[in-house]
């Protein structure tokens, strides 16, 4: 049982700490990574928070990326020096998964969010033995190794900076695979994106990489709509001070084919919907706490309109994962331009910018 420095959240809402950590050896099905980033995702600060009630203490992050040091006896998978990304975890045996709809399975919230193996068993401790929540996501990835199922990691080519890749195992994956795999808008289309942090900047990207020809970003923060036209937004309209409606109106004449929602607001959801033409369809991926509603004009939604959750932008991991990584290495898709880095030990510095907007896409590295 190697010992590691991870940082753990003993309280609702509490600092992280860094501490000594026992792990375990991976099981016959695991691998163990050694660290080089994880990204800071607005669902690590949720959990903090206790809006999903994973049992404190806990290691979180969720977004890492690394090299392979050591695998189970029946991981076939990667091997030892492979360098992957690490992504959300699913039981691979459900209807949904055998139809490659990974993040509709249900046990979904039981494999991630419990922090927990599906035996119900923590890989982590303290010296002293006390349990510690140590498979958040199936990997627990705030600090220098993580243990990881084989369903979780995904094989990257080892020519590109693994200690940026994190992100691309949740937070941009859900933003990019929003367009590219769930709402599909085909070139010459138009699309609203409601939110410009960095799940809403990925879907933004995206858009362009599809050929979307009118992408519109609303949000209330002038630094991150400056950031989204460099991106490729052709609109883009400040919340705060401009009247939403009339701005899409003005600028599409009828409403958008496409919207997507990444605040986690209700009254944001609702403009959302409004923003839509006839027909149009509007994706929903901001994360709000259990028993959040929303209300809609059903007349609105009755003439045609879609609403729709997306998880983790529809992704089928080993493929979608490494397509971004490629896209990136063309100049397609800089996500890189979102990125900023800390040690792990500034990890609550990291959080702090992050909850300010100072930072779009914090990575740690041990």
């Amino acid at each position: 049982m190697p010992s590691i420095q991870a940082a753990v959240v003993r309280e609702k809402s509490g600092p992280f700490h860094i501490e000594t950590i026992e792990l375990d050896d991976p099981r016959d099905d695991e691998v163990l990574v050694k660290i080089h980033g994880t990204g800071v995702c607005h669902t690590d600060l949720v959990v903090r928070d206790q809006y999903f009630p994973t049992p404190l203490p806990a290691v979180l992050g969720h977004e890492g990326a690394g090299v392979v040091v050591k695998v189970g006896a029946k991981v076939t998978k990667v091997a030892p020096g492979d360098h992957v990304v690490l992504t959300y975890a699913s039981c691979g045996m459900c209807a949904n998964c055998q139809k490659g709809l990974f993040g509709y399975c249900p046990d979904l919230y039981g494999r991630n969010f419990t922090g927990a193996r599906p035996d119900g068993s923590s890989p982590c401790c303290t010296k002293s033995g006390e349990r510690v929540s140590g498979y958040f996501f199936a990997q627990s990835s705030f600090g220098d190794h993580a243990l990881a199922s084989q369903r979780n990691v995904v094989k990257i080519r080892n020519d590109v900076p693994i200690e940026m890749m994190g992100p691309l195992g949740c937070g941009i994956q859900t933003g990019a695979g929003a367009v590219i795999n769930a709402l599909k808008p085909g070139a010459g289309s138009s699309i609203a994106v409601f939110g410009a942090g960095s799940v809403g900047l990925a879907a933004v990207m995206a858009a362009k990489v599809v050929g979307c020809t009118t992408i519109v970003v609303v949000d209330l923060n002038e630094k991150r709509l400056t950031l989204a036209r460099e991106l490729g937004a052709t609109h883009t309209i400040n919340g705060g001070t401009q009247d939403i409606a009339k701005e899409i109106a003005s600028v599409t004449g009828d409403g958008v084919q496409f919207a997507l929602e990444c605040t986690g607001l209700p009254k944001v959801v609702r403009q959302a919907v409004d923003s839509l033409r006839l027909t149009g369809i509007c994706g929903v991926i901001g994360v709000s706490p259990l028993g959040t509603e929303f209300s809609l004009d059903m007349n609105a939604v009755l003439f045609g309109r879609t609403v729709r959750g997306i998880i983790e932008g529809d992704s089928i991991p080993d493929i979608f994962i490494p397509q971004l990584v490629e896209l990136w290495k063309q100049g397609r898709f800089p996500f890189d331009k979102l990125i900023k880095f800390y040690p792990l030990s500034e990890l609550n510095k990291a959080v702090e910018d992050s909850e300010r907007g100072d930072v779009l896409k914090a990575i740690v590295t041990p």
